[in-house]
């Protein structure tokens, strides 16, 4: 699955925030070190100084950050076509595509300076991978009392999959087909595996059927796969998926397209059935939430509902390969490897707990 990027555009308090740094005077004092992608394949960890923390701002102290593998790979390999340069942006991001940037948008950490309100508190960020970072307050959410700061880090992709559902139109009763068993793809799952008497199955080439199983979904390889299904969702980031979700579909039902390609071309199979059976092909991003969605749900309400849907710990699993921040420069290149095989891996900072 290949993740889109973070779109920065609307309700979202991120649209020109930007690093104090750039006009503000440095403290010597406090060094943050951050990871940036430098060259095709290539890692490494740089240090800067800090300004003061300013009004509105918070300092935090990093514990985990999330590794979006599909959206990093395409970031690695120096795949984002320029032409979705400014779509990119992470926010918060420093440096520029293709090379040099800082990236990344699933941080958690402490407030150790602020407003009183905040300092102290576990929060959620969405802040590229860096050890201590300034960050205006309404970009940091609190986490909820029992949520482990490194299952917090799926606080994006759960808002990917929130927005997904709410695209797809699924409700109770439906026969639900998920094609793609990454991250984004069984969050999916837990959400729609929860609408009263629904039928989900989660179809993928690699045997995820564990897993699956633990979030009440069925498991199915592609050639298995159920016909006749109310809502599909694609996430496999694979024509072959594709095709495969086109043909779970049933007379007028909806495919939720969540794959982002990056510049690269994806054939679709558009004909046979796909016309007389009236299907509906959908896109859906987090930038833009779904219409019947937009006019209630800010920023804000969608990241702290994201969190509150991490609740289940059985979440835990995918975030169950880390790596240490210093290892990063050998670790991600392996990580961001077409076939790796972890999940949503993090990254763990000095003294996260």
């Amino acid at each position: 699955m290949a993740d889109k990027p973070r779109d920065t555009a609307g309700d979202t308090p991120l649209a020109n925030a930007s690093s104090a740094s750039s006009f503000r005077p440095t403290d010597p004092d406090r060094t943050a070190r951050a990871i940036w992608y430098t060259a095709p394949g290539a890692v490494e960890i740089r240090s800067c100084a800090l300004p003061p923390v300013g009004a509105g701002q918070a300092l935090v102290r990093t514990a985990f950050s999330g590794i979006s593998r599909g959206t990093e790979r395409l970031v690695i390999s120096g795949a984002v076509g320029q032409q979705e340069w400014e779509r990119m942006r992470a926010p918060l991001q420093e440096g520029a595509f293709p090379f040099p940037v800082k990236y990344g948008y699933c941080t958690t950490g402490t407030v150790e300076e602020g407003p009183d309100a905040l300092r102290g508190r576990k929060v959620f960020c969405l802040h590229p991978h860096q050890d201590l970072f300034i960050a205006p307050v309404e970009m940091l959410v609190p986490l909820p009392d029992s949520l482990p700061p490194r299952r917090a880090t799926l606080a994006a992709n759960m808002e990917t999959a929130l927005n997904a559902v709410w695209d797809s139109g699924a409700s109770a009763g439906d026969r639900i087909v998920i094609v793609g068993a990454g991250v984004v793809g069984l969050l999916v799952a837990h959400l729609t595996a929860r609408l009263p008497g629904a039928d989900v199955t989660v179809v993928d080439v690699a045997d995820r059927s564990g897993f699956v199983t633990s979030l009440g979904a069925r498991f199915s390889a592609p050639v298995d796969a159920p016909r006749n299904a109310d809502v599909v969702f694609h996430s496999s980031a694979s024509p072959a998926g594709l095709a495969t979700a086109i043909a779970c579909a049933g007379l007028e039902a909806t495919v939720v397209e969540l794959s982002w390609y990056g510049e690269k071309d994806v054939p679709a199979p558009l004909g046979g059935a796909f016309h007389s059976q009236r299907l509906r092909l959908q896109s859906t991003q987090v930038g833009q939430v779904s219409p019947g969605h937009r006019p209630r749900w800010s920023y804000r309400r969608r990241m702290e509902k994201a969190l509150a849907l991490l609740a289940d710990p059985t979440l835990d699993a995918l975030v169950a390969d880390e790596i240490a921040f210093d290892d990063a420069p050998v670790a991600l290149p392996r990580i961001l490897a077409p076939g790796a095989a972890a999940l949503a891996p993090v990254i763990r900072y000095s003294g996260a707990t």
